[in-house]
């Protein structure tokens, strides 16, 4: 079984931006923390993707049908804003989980409607990097009942 993550916009800041929301940690960890996930719940593989740009994610999801069985993702700041992101989820219609590292639900009124989680099957936040581990192991356990 393979598995994508996908992370938007300004995550390959994490360990700089903004630590008392996102944490202290850097991208390569949450990189690591995926990788040792997927591996534990037995996926052969995980990549893991960052992009600042919103057609790059679109473009990653497209080519992720066929190849993939799953998608973890957090869109970022395209969370709120991005009918295409959501509508790549929907076209290619792969298990997809949401993660945010922070509670969007408690943040600024703009961050309350999340579009391309009205394509995944779960969402995970404000559990910070443990967000994608639980978000691996919900999708593992999601393929296995879908093929059971």
């Amino acid at each position: 079984m393979k598995a994508l993550v996908i992370n938007g916009p300004n995550l390959n800041m994490l360990g700089i931006r903004e630590p008392g929301i996102y944490g202290s940690d850097n991208y390569d960890r949450l990189v690591q923390i995926c990788q040792e996930a997927g591996a534990a719940q037995g996926f052969d593989e995980v990549e893991v993707f960052q992009s600042n740009h919103e057609g790059s994610i679109v473009d990653k999801i497209q080519e992720a049908y066929g190849k993939v069985d799953g998608i973890v993702i957090n869109p970022a700041a395209y969370t709120h804003t991005s009918v295409a992101i959501l509508d790549a989820l929907k076209a290619v219609a792969l298990p997809a989980v949401e993660v945010h590292l922070s509670d969007v639900s408690a943040r600024e009124p703009f961050r309350q409607i999340s579009y391309a989680g009205m394509a995944c099957v779960k969402t995970y936040m404000g559990l910070g990097f443990e967000g994608y581990r639980q978000a691996i192991l919900y999708l593992k356990q999601y393929l296995e009942e879908a093929n059971a």
